[in-house]
Formats: structure tokens, sequence, C-alpha cells
């Protein structure tokens, strides 16, 4: 579909891409909002419904985007995608915790499932780049390292889902700010609430392949490369909606939820790296990357450690009331960025 795009004008291309933009953020938001009914109403703790319901529909357009990268053989444009988005997101919580000023917001996370999807993330990261830097060989269709993280990631799903509510910690401290009351969406019935859930998430499943259609044609437009265009560009495109579901969660005070759909759905995108693999006709995916791609890989995994500290510390200093933790992750996801780019 990137070809489509690629003959229009880069004006068109960029009006496209901001519309869609605005498609995904607000449809983002509602998704949020009913997310937070569904938990309320089916008792299913934030932390697993991050994971499964925001997780897996904001994944939608990083899907669209490396599915069909990876089908047209753009490997670098469909993986580093997928691992800028990683990293991308996470920084997502350093803009919430600057927007949210209430102190560090690694302190109002009282959930020991988050941590235990965060330090999975990492895990699934280290294979990754074990993978790249090792090489990968084909085996049934994709490499064996890709097999590897597809199966760790359905373990990793095995052991949130029977995490919630079984883990014993003990919270130091309350979570600053309150929960929202009663919302429109706790006011519809079960049918209505979930048609409405698979509404907003089509709706960021359409959009998010405009954005990433776009984004792909506007990379060839502006000679930035499909690289360093995927693993920032095309990357925060299809972050939005996370931006939308995680500010739009702690305006109603469920915290845990907005990290829970962060780290859910970094675990979801980094599986996406195998259902790549299956459709790349060249050679094992992971073998047709490059330094470059093991510096974003690296920087997800730094990012998101440096949060599993404040979430485990939870004494988190701040900056003009934002975390500490937050703005050393901005600024290391800013850097990063720099060093990305001479690696182009």
């Amino acid at each position: 579909m990137s070809g489509l795009f690629e003959g229009l004008p880069l004006a068109l291309n960029i009006a496209i891409f901001l519309v869609a933009a605005v498609f995904v953020w607000g449809a983002g938001t509602r998704l949020s909002a009913y997310a937070d009914a569904i938990a309320r109403r089916t008792g299913i703790g934030e932390a697993t419904l991050g994971v499964l319901l925001l997780g897996g529909a904001t994944s939608l357009p990083e899907i669209a985007v490396a599915g069909s990268a990876a089908i047209t053989g753009n490997a670098a444009l469909a993986a580093n995608n997928l691992l800028g988005g990683f990293t991308m997101q996470v920084a997502i919580l350093a803009v919430a915790d600057a927007v949210h000023r209430r102190g560090a917001l690694t302190t109002a996370v009282p959930d020991p499932v988050v941590l235990l999807q965060g330090a999975l993330g990492v895990v699934l990261m280290c294979l990754i780049i074990a993978g790249i830097a090792s090489g990968d060989i084909a085996f049934l269709g994709a490499g064996v390292w890709t097999w590897i993280v597809f199966v760790t990631f359905l373990y990793s799903l095995r052991l949130v889902t029977q995490a919630q509510g079984s883990l014993d910690w003990k919270v130091v401290g309350q979570p600053p700010g309150e929960q929202v009351g009663e919302t429109e969406a706790l006011s519809l019935s079960d049918r209505a609430l979930w048609l409405r859930t698979a509404a907003v998430a089509g709706v960021i499943l359409v959009a998010g392949v405009a954005l990433s259609s776009t984004g792909e044609a506007l990379a060839e437009q502006t000679g930035l490369g499909a690289s360093f265009f995927g693993a920032v560009f095309v990357a925060i495109a299809t972050s939005l909606p996370e931006v939308s579901t995680v500010l739009a969660a702690m305006k109603r005070g469920r915290y845990v939820m907005a990290v829970s759909d962060i780290f859910g759905t970094n675990l979801f995108d980094i599986a996406l790296i195998f259902v790549l693999d299956l459709f790349y006709a060249g050679p094992p995916i992971l073998s047709e990357l490059d330094s470059f791609s093991i510096l974003a890989a690296t920087l997800g995994t730094l990012v998101t450690a440096l949060y599993l500290v404040g979430l485990i510390e939870r004494r988190d200093p701040t900056v003009a009331k934002i975390g500490l933790d937050s703005v050393i992750v901005a600024v290391v996801y800013l850097g990063g960025l720099g060093v990305l780019y001479t690696l182009r």
C-alpha cells in the first residue's frame, strides 16, 4: 500500500499522516475509557487488562506497518519500527510523568505484576540482541532465535496472567491522586461496551495502516532512510495509541493500567518479530539486521531497566515535580536518537 502513497506529493502525505494521527489519538482515548469500565465490571486486574486488551489493541498499527514492510521485503523498516517503537513507548511514560507532575510516576504503581511485565520485556529484548549479534539460521519458516522469542513471549503471557493478585509484595506509601468516579462507559450494557471497544480498535487499525503507509512513503521522500525513519518517525506515529491511552488512563487515576499498557504493548511488539520472520521472503530477519538495530534494541532495554529501578526503589527524587527516572529516560532516549542518526 505504501507504493500508492509514494506517488502522492509530500505535502499531501504529511496531511494524511496528521489526519490519521488525530483519529488514532481519539480512538486511543476512548479505548482507555472502555478498558477502565471493563476492568471495573469484570474484576480483571489493571495490569492483566493492560497487557491483554490495551497492549494487544494498541499494537495494531505496529502489526500493520511491520506486516506490510515484511511482505514487501523491507526488513530494516519492519524490524526497526518494532525496536524503535519499544523504546519510544517507554519514553511515553516520561511524557506522562511531565504531564502528571504529582511526583514520580513510578511511586504511583503499587502492582508487582508491572515489574514482572517490564522484566520480561528486558528478557525478550536481550534475546533479540543475541540473535542479531550471533546471526540466525532458518528453522520451520522462521529463525531459531525468533522461535525462541515467540515461545518466551507465550510463556510470559502465562506468567503475567497467573501472577495477577498472587504476588506477595508490600507497598510503601500511597499512590498520588484519586481515581475518577463514574464514567459514561460504565453506563453501557456489556454488549455495547464490547462492541464499542471493538469499534475503536478497528479505527486504530485503519488509521494505523494510513500512518504506517504514509510514514514509509515519507521515509523515501525525505531521504532519511528506512532504518532511521522506521525507528524514529514511524515508531512515533504507531505509538500514538499508547500516548492517548496512557494519558487518558492517568487522568482517571489508573496508573497501573497506564504503565502496564506500555510494558504489555512492548511484549506484543517484540513477539511480532516472529510473525515478520514468517512472512519475510528472505533469510531469517534477524540475520538481515546490523549494529543500528542492536543499538535500537539496547536503548529499549536500558530505558525499561531504568523504570524498573524506579518501580522497585519507590522513593524517587523529583526534578520540577517530575520523577528523576523519567528525566533520565528522556535524556537517554534523545541522546540515543542522536547516535542512531549517525548510524542511519
